[in-house]
């Protein structure tokens, strides 16, 4: 792994808890809380490396669909996660940010959000995205609102509308977009993450399910991703 080429950004789409609790005769709860101890330990190890941003996809907006004893299960999850982990963030100098709409989640969870945001606020190792009732294009609808209000007001006209307003409207702002998408469990999809953010991605889709991803797995992603030649649309 070449240190001078990391990506500055890595995004994943943690996929398969529920196939390996399934394959483990537990229920899918136990899926999620190992996944929950390999997304800690991959955030430290890439804390470590010196990645810089590091964005995970936790509950996207379709997953409202899910049972409603799944949903409940996963929102005890990020409660007790949340406010576990920011005191462990916080000593290993990790920032966290909570990415995608407070609406529908509870009061206790919101406040929750922004304990862990501001504890960690100062923090100056990896910026840690949790996209947590996220949707793409939810998230574009959004920016694409603001600016609307904007024009309405009479504070730019339309034909000064940038994708440099359109980003920095999204929930990443400030941030770069990602260099690399990983994506475990063998599905080869966005899943409306980021549309916006990865038009320029490097993907590498991992055949192993989430709570097995290991540190070296990342290693090898990154390496696959330093062979290839980034050319942004030129030859």
């Amino acid at each position: 792994m070449n240190q001078e080429n990391l990506p500055k950004h890595i995004a994943i789409i943690m996929d398969g808890n529920r196939r390996w609790a399934k394959a483990k005769g537990m229920p899918s709860n136990f899926g999620h809380r190992e996944g929950a101890k390999t997304l800690e330990k991959i955030v430290r190890y890439a804390n470590k490396i010196g990645i810089k941003h590091i964005t995970v996809y936790a509950f996207s907006t379709e997953n409202w669909k899910r049972t409603s004893e799944e949903v409940s299960a996963l929102m005890g999850l990020f409660q007790s996660y949340l406010d576990d982990y920011s005191k462990r963030a916080d000593s290993e100098n990790i920032k966290v940010k909570i990415i995608g709409s407070r609406e529908g989640l509870s009061k206790r969870m919101q406040d929750s959000i922004e304990k862990c945001m501001e504890r960690t606020k100062n923090n100056t190792g990896i910026v840690f995205n949790i996209a947590l009732n996220y949707g793409g294009r939810d998230e574009i609808l959004r920016a694409v609102q603001n600016i609307a209000e904007k024009v309405q007001k009479n504070e730019i006209l339309p034909n000064q509308i940038t994708e440099e307003m359109i980003s920095d409207n999204l929930y990443t702002k400030g941030q770069p977009d990602p260099d690399l998408l990983i994506r475990t469990s063998g599905e080869i999809r966005l899943s409306n993450f980021l549309p916006w953010q990865l038009v320029y991605s490097e993907f590498v889709f991992i055949d192993k399910n989430w709570p097995d991803f290991s540190e070296q797995d990342l290693r090898d992603a990154i390496e696959i991703y330093q062979k290839r030649t980034r050319k942004f649309g030129a030859n």
